[in-house]
């Protein structure tokens, strides 16, 4: 649905238009881009409370700087929601994460002014420091860049490497903490207790605030900003009781200043623009800002779906009968179960509780059950310390995020064969988020690290009884469970605890001329398509593999010998992932049936409802029916 713009903001299609208002008109642009968003929000859907805790300083820095030429780089990019619509896209805004329509992240080939496409957290100032570099290096001399950055993201280790390289280098680039306590999840950790320090200090920001309002009357020469700088370094030493950690690591530090006073960052920001090299601008904002129930309840809506926006009520389809639960719902129960069982049993994630469901431990166990912040490669190495002392860790990452502690994985966990069970959740293609968590190359790389065993539960009966198996003292080696995001098939779930054989799989039909070997919850289309092709007298075997790595060699010699066709199906790229590892055995052993692979080709997927995805791909219920029909054709011919 789209949306109509207020006055002020309908006249708004690009930063040109905003820099013509008188800077009181500023307020009522923000209110207006605000309702806009909770309008949109509300009947489309998308991220939501980040994007309303930033609106400010949205339009603050639209107006002062010189977009595009000066470069703007959200970090994550939740909150980009109003600079999106400020530069180009307030018109179509209304398609945002729709299949065909805007991201819902920047990106750098749908606009201009998107400076650096973002998804994951903790790339922004990196990114804007290599631009300031380049920018230097290209006597551009006048070019800004500006990183804005979440306290939740900054704990990640990617920023202090970045950080530390600024301090040193010199370049003129400007990052803005956006300080509000919250990732989705609250933060955790010493830094956030740290950034309480510096921003409750009211000694401090008086002192800081009184030391600018004498720069402001001062003639801007270079003695006076040297001068000023010293000044107040050796304040801030003795009035608070905490060193600047940013100031000693070369940046210069101002802050904290209130994130939704639009023309306090405004004058701040025109202010900022005549200071070179690095420094970090410390703001503080509520996310949800201006939706009481987004401020009070920050983590349900961070991307609460469609709601009323009058009433705050959160539509949710209510259904006659039991439906299956969310993947992500079994693993939070199911390991309960198991840490109430085996006191060895523990779950750390980063910074995804909510998400994977890990919340539950937490609450229930919260000295066995860790949320480390944004931090995928500490939370793999603690997960092989703890393991290392006989702890039985799962340790749940998204798909995508794990991408970022590859290292780890192979080095402290795979060479020293530590049975850390590693949960990939949103595994294959998440949906509306689209390129940037589409958990799409996880087997692949995954399966090539020795010592590993990867499975894939095809329901919610095998997620538990994989679940189990791992964490058993037998297994002695690290364990792989993937699964999609999204509901399953069983709503009666919560199934008797068995143990399962590992590198083993089923077979869930008998079948003529053709084979049909799955991994996963795909499995589940093969299953629905055979049933549409037994009305057209076509039985095709299937076979469910459960296992990628050890892979199940007494079936694919059984399926080499009887079968001239085979089609393998998977929630994953055909590059290097289960079909390779079939052709791999296959080309081995000698056997020449033709294969047809199914799966996420080698190609960048964007945002859908994963239904329109699976179909685009090529590996939906009708894809099966389709590629079974066409092989079929060769058969009988």
């Amino acid at each position: 649905m789209q949306i109509e713009a207020g006055p002020l903001l309908k006249t708004i299609n690009y930063p040109s238009d905003l820099k013509k208002l008188k800077k009181e008109q500023l307020q009522q642009v923000c209110n207006e881009l605000r309702q806009f968003i909770i309008d949109s929000v509300s009947v489309n859907g998308g991220h939501f409370g980040a994007s309303l805790g930033v609106v400010e300083l949205t339009v603050a820095m639209h107006y002062v700087f010189d977009t595009p030429n000066d470069q703007l780089i959200w970090d994550v990019g939740h909150q980009a929601y109003g600079h999106k619509i400020l530069t180009g896209r307030r018109d179509v805004f209304h398609t945002n994460r729709k299949y065909g329509g805007i991201s819902g992240f920047p990106k750098r080939s749908e606009s201009e002014y998107d400076a650096f496409g973002v998804g994951h957290s903790s790339t922004s100032i990196s990114a804007a420091l290599g631009m300031a570099i380049a920018s230097k290096l290209n006597e551009e001399s006048n070019r800004q860049h500006v990183a804005i950055i979440g306290d939740g993201a900054m704990t990640a280790g990617l920023p202090f490497e970045a950080l530390q390289h600024a301090g040193t280098c010199k370049a003129n680039v400007l990052i803005i903490l956006n300080d509000n306590n919250m990732s989705i999840d609250p933060n955790v950790g010493s830094l956030k207790e740290y950034l309480t320090d510096i921003t409750t200090s009211k000694t401090y920001n008086i002192v800081r605030d009184d030391i600018w309002n004498l720069i402001g009357k001062l003639p801007f020469g270079k003695f006076h900003q040297k001068m000023a700088s010293k000044t107040e370094a050796g304040i801030k030493a003795v009035v608070s009781k905490t060193s600047n950690l940013f100031e000693g690591l070369g940046l210069r530090y101002f802050g904290q200043i209130d994130g939704h006073n639009v023309l306090k960052l405004v004058e701040t920001l025109k202010d900022l623009q005549q200071l070179n090299g690095p420094k970090l601008l410390h703001i503080n904002t509520i996310k949800g800002k201006g939706y009481d129930l987004a401020e009070k309840d920050q983590t349900l809506w961070h991307a609460p779906g469609l709601f009323d926006k009058t009433t705050g009520k959160i539509n949710k389809v209510v259904y006659d009968t039991p439906q299956p639960p969310k993947y992500q719902d079994v693993f939070g129960k199911t390991i309960i179960e198991l840490a109430k069982a085996n006191p060895k049993v523990m779950g750390v994630t980063p910074a995804m509780p909510s998400g994977c469901s890990l919340k539950y431990m937490m609450a229930e166990m919260p000295d066995r059950a860790f949320d480390v912040g944004i931090c995928e490669q500490h939370a793999v190495t603690l997960s092989a310390g703890l393991a290392t002392q006989g702890m039985k860790v799962f340790c749940n990452i998204y798909s995508s995020f794990m991408q970022r502690a590859y290292d780890q994985v192979v080095h402290d966990v795979a060479i020293q064969k530590l049975p850390v069970i590693f949960c990939l959740d949103r595994a294959g293609l998440v949906g509306d988020d689209g390129a940037t968590h589409h958990g799409a190359y996880d087997i692949p790389y995954m399966r090539c690290i020795p010592n590993l065993i990867i499975g894939a539960p095809m329901n919610e009966k095998e997620l538990r009884d994989m679940m189990y198996t791992s964490q058993l003292d037998e297994n002695v080696l690290p364990f792989v469970i993937r699964y999609p995001r999204g509901e399953g098939v069983m709503p009666q779930w919560e199934t008797v605890l068995e143990k399962m054989a590992i590198g083993k799989g089923e077979i869930v039909q008998e079948g003529n001329d053709i084979a049909i070997l799955s991994i996963g919850h795909p499995g589940n289309f093969v299953v629905n398509a055979c049933k549409q092709l037994s009305d057209h007298s076509i039985y095709p075997a299937h076979y469910n593999m459960r296992f990628v790595k050890p892979i199940d060699e007494s079936i694919l010699h059984e399926v080499g010998k009887k079968y001239k066709h085979v089609i393998t199906i998977e929630d994953g790229t055909v590059v290097g992932g289960f079909g390779s590892a079939c052709l791999e055995f296959f080309a081995e052993h000698g056997y020449t049936p033709s294969v047809k692979m199914l799966g996420i080709p080698d190609l960048i997927i964007e945002h859908g409802k994963p239904a329109e995805l699976h179909r685009e791909c090529g590996y939906d219920m009708q894809a099966v029916v389709d590629a079974v029909m066409q092989l079929q054709q060769v058969v009988t011919a």
